[in-house]
């Protein structure tokens, strides 16, 4: 998966309306938030088929640390 489609799916996973790129900050968008971690985590393990743990996703600081996650 492209940086690109990944960014896209990712709006669309946390619903936002934020401008994201890889070297956003997590903690710098308002919508990554719980809800935004499980649709992020059953979309990897479902969609992707990679299988990561909530550990993982809660230690991930930026967009490019959960692109890096999801391409494995």
């Amino acid at each position: 998966m492209t940086a690109d489609k990944f960014i896209e799916r990712l709006v669309e996973l946390m619903d936002t309306d934020a401008a994201l790129d890889l070297s956003t900050k997590l903690a710098d968008v308002e919508d990554w938030d719980s809800l935004s971690m499980v649709s992020f985590f059953s979309f990897c393990n479902t969609t992707l088929n990679r299988r990561i743990t909530p550990e993982q996703i809660k230690a991930a600081q930026s967009v490019n640390d959960l692109f890096k996650l999801a391409n494995g």
